[in-house]
């Protein structure tokens, strides 16, 4: 089985090819370019370099948040274009679940950390031993001050990875995490992969309609509209 995966939901865009398990061409990008340059590039590239074109594909992958609202919203529209018609199964993938399995070979606690801003990450607990990863926790949107508190009294080794890796060093003050090399810190597309089989098998497929990006929150711009009405309203009830 063909698989063709990706992830644009953080500054690293990261498109993967695979058969089953075996990676067969993966491009990272971290150039700071947006993603609406660099991703079908990248999806063409890879294609490319494999001899194959999207017809050969059988499973489309792609990490549908959390992450950046315009980066989430970036992946799932090209990966719903790229399916479109062919009548292929489409898989939806965490950014956090992908971005534990970085850390299968590591046994402990892996803490995938996006940076939310307001002093706020991304998050899910995941206990990973021998290369067995296990959820411990739903996704979810936590202060730094939190997530530092509830792993403190953790016997196990810890492991970060993610975009809020440095923030969540910085600001922790209780909880010793363990060093992990910054490649393995990014995402990877593979993962997204190696996700996306686990799911294709226990059935957890959608058509390419049915994919949509996933937010824990509400964009800035859908807040300050919120805001915006309740204060309109406020001051017509006065």
């Amino acid at each position: 089985m063909k698989i063709l995966a990706l992830d644009s939901t953080a500054d690293v865009c990261t498109v993967a090819l695979c058969e089953d398990k075996r990676l067969i061409s993966e491009i990272t990008v971290n150039t700071g370019n947006t993603h609406s340059q660099t991703l079908l590039p990248a999806v063409e590239q890879v294609l490319r370099m494999a001899e194959l074109s999207c017809d050969d594909v059988d499973l489309f992958a792609c990490s549908t948040g959390p992450g950046s609202f315009t980066g989430v919203r970036i992946g799932v529209a090209t990966i719903k274009g790229l399916a479109y018609g062919k009548n292929k199964p489409c898989v939806s993938v965490s950014t956090l679940e992908a971005l534990a399995h970085n850390l299968s070979g590591y046994n402990g606690i892996i803490c995938p950390v996006m940076n939310a801003r307001r002093n706020q990450v991304y998050n899910a607990l995941f206990e990973s031993k021998d290369g067995i990863i296990s959820r411990l926790c739903p996704d979810r949107a936590i202060s730094i001050e939190e997530l530092d508190n509830e792993l403190n009294d953790n016997t196990l080794p810890v492991y970060l990875c993610g975009d809020g890796y440095d923030i969540t060093v910085k600001a922790s003050k209780k909880t010793r995490y363990q060093y992990v090399f910054e490649r393995s810190r990014h995402q990877s597309a593979y993962s997204v992969a190696l996700c996306a089989i686990e799911k294709y098998e226990r059935g957890e497929t959608l058509g390419d309609k049915e994919l949509v990006p996933i937010y824990l929150r509400p964009s800035q711009a859908e807040r300050e509209r919120l805001e915006r009405i309740n204060s309109e309203n406020s001051n017509g009830e006065k």
